[in-house]
């Protein structure tokens, strides 16, 4: 039991991380906002968010091979299917913003140049996107602890 509530504490904590480091994404990436600085921090705090995201996947797994229920019963399960696919989804979404943040830090340390504010808004939208579907994984994992759909 004591490693159950490990795992789970592990996870909740990887999940946490990972929202805050997406709404500090969505929170500084605004045409408004945006200066040198904020390009900078955005590059740090996507690589942030980067690892939370894999520490939430490397956490999940974990529970699914070491947690009370075993891995038998979650891969079978459609509701564990579903919340790796939102999880994959997010995760390919992301690409697009990591790789402009990217492109604008390269950008300001060569010539000094801030990104266009329609790419700002382009990437400002995926962000949220990935923000809200975020927020239909928890949905999934309530759902799937309370044997909702369970096989």
């Amino acid at each position: 039991m004591l490693t159950e509530s490990l795992l789970a504490y592990a996870h909740f904590v990887a999940i946490l991380t990972l929202v805050v480091f997406i709404t500090s994404e969505a929170a500084l990436c605004r045409p408004e906002w945006m200066n040198a600085a904020v390009v900078r921090r955005l590059a740090r705090v996507d690589i942030i968010y980067m690892v939370a995201a894999i520490a939430v996947l490397a956490t999940g797994f974990a529970r699914t091979y070491w947690g009370v229920k075993g891995f038998e019963w979650y891969w079978h399960q459609p509701l564990l299917h579903i919340k790796v696919t939102l999880f994959v989804i997010v995760g390919l979404i992301s690409i697009v913003p990591t790789r402009a943040f990217i492109r604008w830090r390269k950008a300001l340390d060569a010539n000094g140049a801030l990104p266009a504010e329609a790419e700002v808004r382009k990437v400002r939208k995926l962000i949220m996107v990935q923000a809200h579907l975020v927020m239909l994984i928890p949905l999934a994992a309530v759902l799937l602890a309370r044997g909702v759909w369970a096989r």
